[in-house]
């Protein structure tokens, strides 16, 4: 139904951009929507297996963990840069996505090849990042100039519920190969390529290549957005590198806040680890404990998306991230079994319904669409960098003063800043103002 509908909509006709307006998600969000959930798919029956094989196959350290989780999460920072760059030069952002999509499906290939060397594990997984950090500015690009301002948080939501979907199915695969073929985890690679590819053909042959978005413009910009809206409206002016975003100042707020936030978050990974340490269950059941926060965030990705057009997208962000202090919080206390099972996993699938694809909604508007990738991609690059931050202090203080500190660290971090983001946060602004 998804392909049908996309095949149809990539004409970019009259009637599908007035039936955008009238708050029907655009066809390419949905062809995109489909191509993340077949890449996720790919990685994550991958990833899902990544932190048992570290800390108990390998025996490496939390701190030794911690950097390397943070690491393959912020070794997307300068590649997300670059990624951004290119794709508004030209408006070359299906070009440039479909290059990182292409990427991580090789990447699998490296992982069957690696033989089992942590080296080229690591170089592999290293590829798979460096794709995922090229192509997630300009897949958000065209998602947000496809879609009316009005209705970005929907089709963020909708776009992150199909993307969740595939991380929800990629550990049942990972754990059903497993289970089927005693273990063998070159089986997971194969068919983890299988999908990787897939979903670079349907990028190719259901997103167009160029969007030529008539989007509504609102006749009274925001504060926050005036100094971008004469940007916009000199020609003569040269294009400004991507960093000079910096100057608008709702960007700079965003941005601050964002970063902000990522240091004061731990990778999911020590989550669960922290999980199966408290409740001793079997590790083969391990794979499993991201399907209970992608079944969440499956489910509530939509209607917060919807809730942050219609109330701003400023409340369901700070709210998430409350969502995910009382899973630390929960962690901490005596709670035990199915109580704490549930509780964290359901706080951490809220955490990101509210924050993932709101977050890229929030920021679409104060920045012009003829560098929305360049834009993204500096947002996108500061929280990386904040939650490798993050990652590695975790782990440091994991290993040096032990799980109940660091979990309290962690506590009073975020609580400040959460407290320090509803201050940079803006406050103006009206869901089709764009910046709230």
């Amino acid at each position: 139904m998804y392909l049908a509908t996309t095949d149809a909509v990539a004409k970019a006709s009259e009637q599908e951009q007035s039936g955008a307006r009238r708050g029907r998600v655009a066809g390419p969000v949905l062809a995109l929507g489909a191509v993340s959930l077949v890449t996720d798919i790919s990685s994550e029956m991958v990833t899902a297996v990544l932190p048992l094989y570290f800390v108990l196959q390998l025996g490496l350290s939390p701190i030794q963990f911690g950097f390397l989780d943070g690491l393959y999460n912020g070794v997307t920072a300068l590649v997300r840069l670059a990624g951004g760059y290119a794709a508004d030069r030209g408006g070359r952002h299906k070009l440039v996505a479909g290059g990182g999509y292409a990427l991580s499906a090789l990447s699998r290939l490296g992982l069957l090849l690696a033989g089992g060397a942590t080296a080229g594990i690591g170089a592999a997984l290293a590829a798979d990042r460096i794709g995922k950090g090229v192509r997630t500015a300009p897949r958000d690009a065209l998602i947000s100039l496809s879609s009316p301002p009005d209705t970005l948080g929907r089709a963020f939501g909708v776009h992150r519920a199909m993307d969740t979907t595939g991380a929800l199915l990629g550990p049942l695969a990972a754990f059903a190969l497993l289970w089927a073929t005693a273990d063998a985890y070159d089986a997971v690679f194969v068919v983890s390529f299988c999908f990787g590819l897939l979903g670079v053909l349907m990028l190719v042959a259901f997103v167009p290549g160029h969007l030529s978005p008539a989007l509504p413009r609102s006749p009274h910009p925001a504060p926050e957005r005036q100094q971008t809206e004469r940007q916009r409206t000199q020609p003569s002016a040269p294009r400004p590198r991507a960093l000079h975003l910096l100057r608008v100042p709702a960007f700079r707020r965003v941005l601050v806040a964002a970063a902000l936030l990522g240091a004061a978050t731990i990778g999911d990974a020590f989550l669960y680890l922290l999980l199966q340490r408290r409740l001793d269950f079997a590790v083969s059941w391990f794979p499993l404990l991201p399907l209970g926060a992608a079944a969440v965030y499956l489910l509530l990705a939509v209607p917060a998306g919807r809730l942050a057009d219609r109330v701003g997208r400023r409340v369901p962000f700070l709210a998430g991230h409350v969502a995910l202090l009382g899973g630390y919080v929960l962690l901490l206390a005596p709670t035990d079994g199915w109580p704490l099972l549930i509780g964290v996993l359901l706080l951490l699938g809220v955490f990101y319904a509210a924050t993932d694809g709101v977050l890229m909604a929030l920021v679409a508007p104060v920045v012009a669409q003829e560098r929305r990738a360049s834009g993204m991609a500096v947002l996108q690059t500061g929280q990386a960098l904040a939650r490798l931050v993050a990652a590695a202090g975790f782990g440091a203080a994991w290993t040096l003063w032990g799980v109940e500190t660091a979990l309290t660290c962690a506590v009073l971090a975020l609580t400040a800043a959460v407290a320090g983001a509803a201050v940079l946060l803006p406050r103006s602004g009206t869901s089709s103002g764009g910046s709230t």
